[in-house]
């Protein structure tokens, strides 16, 4: 009898910079939370991901229709797990899993980019209240920017820097080789940065930043 091995792949890994792994100190969280404010944004700070969960889903009317980017800081609070599974609420993403591109990639662009609520996080902000995406193929970006009805951020106290130079040194350093790294053992293929959202400004009451004080996601 032949027995059959599978040898998974070996993950090829950039180098990381941890010292984008620190959480801000107080006074920066509190920099950062009020610049983003006189930038039209709700702010709330969370002592602990455990708070800023609770915070985040008290923001969601029961029965919303609310779509998530693909977030470690969502999941690793189970956000993501509630969102999708728990019923109470009209999820986006378990129906885009369950269209066919290859016939509904009309209808799911449309779905995905314009929910009445988008939840997320970001890969950095900036001490005078700027925020900072990156993504592959940018589906995220487009409620953020302006698709959703309203959008919730939840972003650990790590991501806070002290400008937008440093917030994308922090993505090419730090965010972007964790998540080749996720893609490569999730999907088997290397992540890529195509595009970028940095938000200055917002129309008050759209969007809620729920900062935390300790380090959660990447």
């Amino acid at each position: 009898m032949t027995t059959l091995t599978y040898t998974a792949p070996a993950i090829e890994r950039l180098p990381i910079d941890d010292s984008f792994a620190t959480p801000a100190t107080a006074d920066q969280l509190a920099r950062a939370a009020a610049a983003l404010r006189a930038h039209g944004m709700d702010v709330r700070i969370a002592d602990t991901a455990d708070e800023a969960a609770d915070m985040a889903l008290s923001l969601i009317p029961e029965g919303a229709e609310i779509h998530s980017g693909a977030s470690d800081s969502l999941t690793a609070i189970g956000l993501t797990e509630v969102i999708e599974r728990s019923g109470r609420f009209d999820a986006v993403k378990p129906k885009l899993y369950a269209m066919d591109r290859a016939t509904q990639a009309r209808e799911i662009r449309k779905l995905g980019a314009a929910p009445d609520v988008f939840i997320n996080s970001a890969a950095a902000i900036t001490e005078d209240g700027k925020i900072v995406w990156a993504s592959g193929s940018g589906s995220q970006l487009a409620p953020i920017a302006n698709g959703a009805g309203k959008v919730i951020l939840v972003v650990g106290a790590q991501k806070v820097v002290p400008d937008l130079a440093t917030a994308f040194e922090r993505i090419e350093r730090y965010a972007q080789p964790l998540e080749d790294i996720r893609m490569q053992v999730t999907y088997g293929m290397r992540s890529a940065v195509n595009k970028f959202l940095v938000v200055q400004g917002e129309r008050p009451g759209r969007t809620t930043v729920i900062l935390v004080r300790e380090a959660l996601g990447y």
